[in-house]
């Protein structure tokens, strides 16, 4: 994977934890749970976070759900925002961020708000996935606040070739749908309703009664 895909940066003191990056903090064990009552964690970020702790209680399973709040909050897993939730749950900063760095949907520096992940593994790139790709870099290249890039595998081969859209999977994605899809992106609009995975009709008739 290309190092600018997956590039994390350090800190002042070259760590790559928040909240040991200060000459103060270097003496301190890398263990440390953030104080609840000195840490501030705006209200949204806390509520998401809270609500994830309670459908994922078991051990550490609600970690992920807590980063993709704070990735939502901050548009990407900020050392601050890291904090926070570490706070919220209870567990350190190096534990989230050892997630977080893992995991390649999770952004550890600034990018844009709006995310285009095109699928570029086998099923999608025999089916066109890099001129697809290639099609959308070129429309959305200049457009502000938008972050395209490849992605390994989306797990949506029956759609395949597909993107997923701020975090909607659509597919099959046509060449000749880029323009309209890319103007979406930038409007902030719904990405190809048509052709969104979440919106077709379920095959089976008793899943789709429930």
């Amino acid at each position: 994977m290309a190092d600018a895909q997956r590039h994390v940066a350090r800190f002042t003191n070259d760590s790559r934890i928040p909240g040991w990056d200060r000459a103060a903090d270097l003496d301190k064990e890398p263990a440390v749970v953030p104080e609840a009552a000195t840490t501030e964690v705006p209200a949204e970020l806390r509520a998401a976070i809270e609500d994830a702790v309670r459908r994922f209680p078991v051990g550490d399973s609600a970690f992920i759900p807590a980063l993709y709040a704070v990735q939502e909050q901050y548009g990407w897993c900020s050392p601050e925002g890291i904090e926070q939730a570490a706070s919220v749950l209870a567990r350190t900063p190096a534990a989230l961020t050892a997630v977080a760095t893992f995991y390649d949907m999770f952004r550890m520096e600034p990018l844009g708000r709006k995310t285009v992940y095109v699928c570029t593994n086998i099923s999608c790139s025999l089916c066109g996935a890099d001129e697809l790709l290639e099609a959308l870099e070129a429309e959305l290249g200049e457009a502000p606040d938008v972050h395209i890039r490849g992605f390994e595998c989306l797990g949506a081969c029956d759609i395949a070739p597909m993107a997923s859209v701020n975090g909607i999977y659509v597919g099959p994605i046509g060449l000749d749908q880029v323009p309209e899809l890319a103007r979406q992106i930038v409007a902030g609009d719904d990405p190809l309703p048509a052709k969104q995975l979440i919106k077709r009709p379920c095959a089976d008739p008793k899943v789709a009664e429930k």
